[in-house]
């Protein structure tokens, strides 16, 4: 068996990638920032994204912060996905950054969300607030690409929630909008803010918009298959 190390360059085939995924499987989030020579923060507050980072560094993602996916070549999207005891999600998943302007004649065919979800693989984290982040464990990965259904909720949302971004409705749009997937605000600060389309038509100014997968979404996904 070869050693445990990082990928140092992105893998060149899904089995690869999927292989790797499957080896870290299993280990502390400790062990595996300290094999890839990586700090780890006290908290995830200041470094929400820290354990995104240390899976990358793993797997070998080429994108970093591109608008691509994480593994470009081979189409994947990576995600992980913070879970309870009993493997259901604790929170939503960021997809990207929603489009509040130029919207015209975008379909979901061409939408960026739906090639962030085409093929996505997740590892499924720990996130029990009472387990030191060090001793969480990565859990079985997961290669996904959305079924018919999913696709059919995905694209409906989608529609829904683009809808009234081009209606100029952005800011009356709450986390209660869509069955599977949601917009709101996703922002450092509530002066970061961006161009979008009023209710007459106007330019006005408002928070960044994100879509994100609601956890029913998501956690009938894993339920699926991890206790089908």
């Amino acid at each position: 068996m070869l050693p445990l190390v990082p990928l140092t360059s992105p893998p060149a085939t899904e089995a690869q990638l999927l292989h790797q995924a499957q080896r870290v499987a299993g280990y502390s989030l400790g062990e595996l920032a300290a094999m890839a020579g990586l700090p780890i923060p006290k908290d995830l507050k200041r470094d929400k994204g820290w354990i995104g980072v240390l899976l990358e560094r793993w797997l070998g993602a080429s994108a970093g912060s591109k608008p691509e996916q994480d593994f470009a070549a081979l189409g994947v999207e990576l995600k992980t996905i913070p879970i309870d005891s009993q493997g259901r999600p604790l929170e939503t998943t960021f997809v990207c950054v929603a489009p509040l302007t130029g919207n015209t004649g975008v379909t979901w065919e061409m939408s960026h969300v739906r090639h962030k979800l085409k093929r996505v693989l997740w590892v499924p984290i720990e996130g029990d607030r009472a387990i030191p982040l060090a001793d969480r464990r990565v859990g079985a990965p997961l290669l996904w690409s959305p079924n018919e259904e999913e696709e059919r909720q995905l694209s409906q949302d989608w529609e829904e929630l683009m809808d009234m971004i081009v209606l100029g409705k952005v800011e009356r749009i709450t986390a209660r909008h869509g069955e599977v997937m949601q917009l709101r605000p996703k922002a450092a600060n509530s002066k970061a803010l961006t161009e979008a389309i009023g209710a007459h038509g106007e330019p006005i100014l408002t928070l960044p918009r994100g879509f994100y997968l609601k956890k029913n979404f998501t956690g009938a996904l894993l339920a699926r298959h991890f206790f089908a």
